[in-house]
């Protein structure tokens, strides 16, 4: 039976990335956007859905899209990602709920929504795309998103513990700079020395398949020397 897999924030980066991936390895995807189209690649095993993140309805309806066209869900990941650079000083009230609406709420009603069929599957994958800004605050102005942040990895966690009895396996990816437009537009460093988000595709999709015997909590990836990371 195709696995499905639901990727948030697919429209390009990282997402668009793991799709392409997914498929070329016999997955069934359905790809979240904004303004849904089907990429050039797109084959009968991809379905689009308009998918906003920062609005709740989105969420089940989009899982509710998914299982009547495919009848089963076997992954969730959700990678819909935004980021105000300002520190927890200068950030409004407005804008971490922005950021926690896209990192934490949304990821949350998706696994709920879809919980019931990921338990059906014996195997079922939630991967939430955290960052590095989740293990630790590198600057002052990355302070409001590495709040939301944290509070992603922590979701991870729960749902790792939530599901493990079902079979459900869920991993906090962590990266650090992907050559993503949102990379690009907060700092100077060079793009081809950031991580590639095809190679973050592989990483994920191998975690999608691993066993239930093999969970893995968290995946920390960085294109540079960090004390820890």
């Amino acid at each position: 039976m195709t696995r499905v897999a639901m990727i948030s924030g697919a429209s390009r980066g990282i997402g668009a990335a793991l799709g392409r991936r997914l498929v070329q390895d016999g997955w069934a995807v359905s790809l979240g956007m904004r303004q849904p189209a089907l990429p050039d690649w797109a084959t009968d095993a991809v379905h689009v859905q308009a998918h906003d993140a920062s609005d709740p309805a989105s969420d089940a309806a989009w899982v509710g899209a998914v299982a009547d066209r495919f009848g089963r869900i076997d992954a969730v990941v959700a990678n819909a990602g935004v980021m105000t650079p300002k520190s927890v000083i200068e950030a409004s009230d407005d804008d971490i709920r922005a950021m926690m609406d896209v990192h934490v709420m949304s990821p949350r009603r998706l696994a709920q929504a879809a919980w019931p069929l990921l338990r059906a599957s014996g195997r079922g994958r939630v991967v939430i795309l955290a960052s590095l800004s989740g293990k630790r605050v590198k600057s002052a102005k990355a302070g409001s998103y590495s709040l939301s942040k944290f509070a992603a990895v922590a979701l991870a966690h729960g749902l790792r513990h939530e599901g493990f009895a079902d079979g459900i396996r869920a991993t906090a990816v962590c990266p650090g700079f992907v050559a993503t437009d949102m990379a690009r537009s907060i700092t100077d460093f060079p793009v081809d020395r950031m991580t590639d988000p095809q190679d973050l595709a592989r990483i994920i999709a191998l975690l999608l398949d691993l066993p239930n015997e093999a969970s893995v909590a968290e995946f920390a990836v960085n294109c540079q020397l960090e004390e820890s990371f």
